[in-house]
Formats: C-alpha cells, sequence, structure tokens
C-alpha cells in the first residue's frame, strides 16, 4: 500500500504532467488509461506481500504491518486519521456474495427485438433467460442519459420483466451523459407516481453526470434526495469523493482496475463520512476476477458485487471453474467466494492456468 501511494503521487502524477490528483490534459495519457495499467503490478504487490508473509492480502491492512504509515499519511484531514488503518474500514468478509447482471442498452429484452443474428453458442440471449438461468435477483440498467423517454421506457419495459421474475434490485445507470439534475429527477418523480413497485426496486443510481468533477461541479442533492447516488468513474482519488460529498453525492463505486491501493484510501475516506459503498465491475475475467470480489467481501457493500465476465466472454475463465465453480458462474443469484484460501488474494493455484 505504501509503494502502490507513492508511486501514483510521486511517479503516476508528474508522468501524466498533473500536479495533483486531477485528470490530467489532452496531450497526456489519460489518468484513468494510466490508472489500468498500473492496477496490475498493484495487485501483484499485494499479493506478493501476502504470500511472503504467509497471510491474506486483506489482512495486512492494519497496526501490525503498517506501522507508523496510518492513514493520517495518505488521507486528510490528518487528524481525523491518525491512528486509524485500512482494517479499521474493512468488515468480516461476507464470502456469499449476491451478483449484478448488466442489461446493456442494446441487450435484447423481448422476442421481438431478436434480429436472427443472436450467436447459437449455447448462453442466454434475452433478459428473461439469463435470469431465469443464473437465479438473478439484481439488475443494473444501462440507459442513455441524453434521451429521457427512451431511458424512461427503458426503465420502465426492465423493471415490469423485473416484477414479473421476482427480481427485487435494480441500479440506473446514465453512462455519465447527464448534464441536469432535473432530467435524472424527472424519470425518478414519474416512476414513483406511476410505477411504485418499480421505483422501490432501485437500490441506487450510478454515476448520472460527467466523471470529471472539477470541470463538471454540479449540485446534485436533489438527485441523492430521492435515491442514493454513487460516484463510479469520479471515485478513483479520494480527493475527487471528498470533492463529490460536497457536491451531493452520498456513495462510492469502487473497483479494483484503478489499482487496490486507490479503491482501498477512497473506501476509507468515504466510510469515515458515512458514505455508502459498491463494487463495480471493468469485466473481470480469470485472475482479475479474485481480488475484484474479495475487495466486495471486506468493503461492506449495499448489495453484494457486479461481475458481468460471464455475460461477455465466460469462455475465458473456463479453465477456472474447476478450481473456482462459484466465482465463474452465477447461481441462485450470487457468487461463492468459499474456495479461495491461502495467503495473498488465495488464488489456489489459478495463477499457473
Amino acid at each position: 500500500m505504501v509503494i502502490g501511494h507513492h508511486f501514483i503521487e510521486n511517479r503516476l502524477h508528474p508522468l501524466l504532467g498533473e500536479e495533483n490528483s486531477g485528470l490530467g490534459n489532452e496531450s497526456q495519457m489519460p489518468h484513468l488509461a494510466a490508472l489500468v495499467c498500473l492496477s496490475a503490478f498493484d495487485l501483484a504487490l499485494y499479493d506478493a506481500f501476502g504470500k511472503l508473509h504467509e497471510v491474506g492480502a486483506f489482512e495486512c491492512l492494519d497496526r501490525k504491518w503498517l506501522g507508523e504509515n496510518d492513514l493520517s499519511k495518505f488521507l486528510e484531514p490528518a487528524e481525523r486519521f491518525r491512528g486509524r488503518y485500512p482494517s479499521d474500514y474493512l468488515v468480516e468478509p461476507e464470502m456469499i456474495q449476491p451478483v449484478w447482471h448488466l442489461v446493456g442498452g442494446l441487450d435484447p429484452i423481448s422476442e421481438s427485438a431478436l434480429s436472427g443474428d443472436e450467436p447459437d453458442d449455447g448462453y442466454p440471449v434475452l433478459l428473461r433467460d439469463w435470469i431465469r438461468r443464473d437465479g438473478l435477483n439484481c439488475l443494473k440498467i444501462k440507459l442513455r442519459g441524453n434521451d429521457l423517454e427512451w431511458d424512461y421506457e427503458r426503465l420502465l419495459a426492465i423493471g415490469k420483466i423485473s416484477l414479473e421474475e421476482k427480481v427485487e434490485n435494480l441500479t440506473t445507470d446514465f453512462n455519465c451523459m447527464v448534464t441536469d439534475p432535473a432530467y435524472v429527477n424527472e424519470i425518478l418523480d414519474r416512476l414513483k407516481i406511476e410505477e411504485p413497485e418499480i421505483y422501490e426496486r432501485i437500490v441506487y443510481v450510478e454515476q448520472p453526470f460527467p466523471y470529471d468533477l472539477e470541470a463538471n461541479q454540479i449540485d446534485v442533492h436533489s438527485v441523492s434526495e430521492r435515491k442514493p447516488l454513487f460516484m463510479d468513474e469520479s471515485a478513483h482519488d479520494w480527493r475527487f469523493v471528498r470533492l463529490g460529498r460536497e457536491l451531493g453525492w452520498t456513495s462510492v463505486a469502487l473497483k479494483t482496475c484503478k489499482t487496490l491501493t486507490g479503491a482501498l484510501l477512497s473506501l476509507c475516506w468515504a466510510k469515515e463520512h458515512g458514505m455508502t459503498l459498491m463494487v463495480q465491475d471493468l469485466t473481470n475475467p480469470r485472475l482479475a476476477q479474485i481480488p475484484h470480489v474479495l475487495l466486495a467481501a471486506y468493503a461492506g457493500t449495499i448489495c453484494g458485487v457486479e461481475s458481468n465476465a460471464m455475460q461477455f466472454y465466460p469462455e475465458a475463465s473456463a479453465d477456472f471453474l474447476e478450481i473456482h465453480p462459484g466465482l465463474y458462474r452465477r447461481r441462485d443469484g450470487v457468487l461463492d467466494l468459499s474456495t479461495l484460501s491461502g495467503s495473498g488474494f488465495g488464488y489456489a493455484g489459478v495463477e499457473s492456468l
């Protein structure tokens, strides 16, 4: 964690031509792209440290292992975090996690939407078939964010399927395209009046507004008064979480693909300030799936974890199924982490595959 933080602050930011943790300018490598590249090395260090000391990667985050490097060395205000460590903000891991399915904007949700060119590969195509096969209870609905009527009708159609299939949890993802909170508010208010059962199933709203918070400082309190409002792309640095909270965001979506170090620091800052958490996906297959789901287990999320590699390229992780069947196949609406064991991230042999 100390190495990861030092690299991000003292090597990565200068490399991007930044004076702080901002997103950089167009002449430099995009900040998020740099973090994605760095994340593999960052994760490998946590795993290696755990294996070296024969302890789990998420069990190396307390005073015993960090010593004088408490959170006051990483976060502000330093006084508030003095004597506190990441372990103070983690929970006893729950090894059975509710799993979210991504419903893309182009995904067919009825037979009338089929073109006839769908792949015949043994995997579901229609949303109902995914729900029934995997026992899904959580659906993340991708919307356009710039076509209010389309978004409302899409949300309504999937919401009705959720009622019929007894899916209890929904969330909306407006793809960072919204610029006026009134857009989201109108959809939520209309839904609450016309379809209250669907409205009640919406657990949270994800990142409707542009991810560059510094350039788009939109007051979003009116949205978060209706539903928990989660930062996603904006949450790769705790400083943006701080800015988001000032603007009215109530919650943070974490991703290991933006470095575990950054996710842990955002987690600690957010929890200290009463914000809730989710762990979102960037389609994590194979080894990437394991630290991803472990972060959700230790973070204590509002509801499970998103995991969509099973939708987009399930065969990429087919050889992992024999060792960790519950991590690479969604059943009864959950992921089962119980096969993870040993030091580091508990890969249990899959790193050799």
